[in-house]
């Protein structure tokens, strides 16, 4: 009777040890479950913020491209100012046009690019500001790093981004020209006051009537970068880059501005704009800086690249154009359509 016993307790052993290891484990199984419940919120998060990411994505690498090849066109311009070398020229000693003297600029470098920068950014972020203001332009924001850009912020970027683009096309252009050519300035003879091989200078009589290619420069008051730039006459870059500048300025505000206080204060800022870049062209000739034919040239290449920019690459005058002229055949029939049903 005692072995039977102790098989009986040897036997129901085993079944007391395996009910107790289901009730170990059903707490693991409701952590579990409640796990599983906060699941579908945190992929919520986690798949909206890739989306987030896609669109910054997109956007810093758009300002990346644009910033890359605004640098393309002034690498070169920024490698001319340091390390070009104009065509050397020759020179008669008696050419009047050469024996005009030394004046300072009355348009400094830095008024002209203050003034040249300045006047279409606060142009273009003044006008985008009251537009968005005025709910003429509702478009969508643009959301960077999760936070809502204004829309008038991205018209900034775009028009002014267009601007330093087409500036620098504008620059480059006239530094081709002035370097090709190395056409001498007005004041080319008090500055450089040459001296022959020979030892002799322009009031030789040798020196008369004969074209001169060989020659030092004898003044040492003028600066290396006096005497570099004694040979970049032709075109004129102040007329170039001021008649860009404020051309496109005018032309901006004929599309983007409307105030409905006074319709001749927006002419009267273009009238302005203009006037600024004639005075600054007019100035180059009076200071003895460039021929007249220089000032002509310049100002006239810097007025096509503005064409060129505003009504080639910027959307300024597109949306007129498509609103004022049927693009399809179908637009035709519906417009001929409702002519003959009034």
């Amino acid at each position: 009777m005692p072995h039977r016993n102790s098989q009986s307790t040897s036997v129901e052993s085993p079944t007391t040890s395996t009910n107790i290891e289901p009730c170990e484990t059903t707490p693991l199984n409701k952590n579990n479950s409640s796990g599983n419940m906060e699941n579908p919120s945190q992929s919520q998060e986690l798949s909206s913020r890739p989306h987030m990411d896609a669109v910054t994505k997109r956007v810093l690498i758009k300002i990346a491209i644009d910033f890359i090849l605004i640098c393309c066109v002034g690498f070169p311009i920024l490698f001319y100012f340091l390390y070009g070398s104009a065509y050397e020229r020759g020179f008669f000693c008696d050419d009047e046009s050469l024996m005009h003297p030394f004046h300072e600029s009355t348009v400094t470098h830095n008024i002209l690019y203050a003034i040249g920068f300045g006047i279409p950014l606060l142009s273009v972020v003044i006008t985008e500001l009251l537009r968005w203001r005025q709910s003429m332009d509702n478009e969508r924001e643009l959301k960077l790093f999760g936070r809502d850009i204004p829309f008038w912020v991205q018209n900034v970027y775009k028009y002014f981004g267009i601007f330093l683009f087409g500036a620098a096309c504008s620059q480059l252009t006239t530094d081709i020209g002035k370097y090709s050519i190395g056409r001498l300035r007005p004041h080319f003879l008090s500055v450089c006051q040459p001296i022959m091989p020979d030892g002799t200078n322009c009031s030789h009589p040798l020196n008369q009537n004969r074209y001169i290619e060989e020659f030092t420069c004898g003044n040492k008051e003028s600066s290396a970068r006096r005497i570099k730039e004694m040979r970049l006459s032709f075109p004129s870059g102040h007329s170039s880059f001021s008649m860009y500048t404020m051309v496109f300025a005018a032309l901006y505000l004929q599309c983007r501005m409307s105030w409905k206080g006074s319709k001749l204060f927006k002419h009267f800022l273009q009238f302005l704009f203009v006037s600024i870049a004639w005075y600054t062209a007019l100035s180059r000739i009076s200071d003895y800086k460039h021929h007249w034919s220089d000032v002509l040239s310049g100002s006239l290449q810097g007025l096509i690249v503005c064409l060129l920019i505003v009504f080639g690459i910027s959307d300024l005058f597109s949306k007129r154009i498509k609103r004022s002229l049927p693009m399809t055949r179908y637009e035709l029939n519906s417009q001929n359509t409702n002519g003959n049903s009034n």
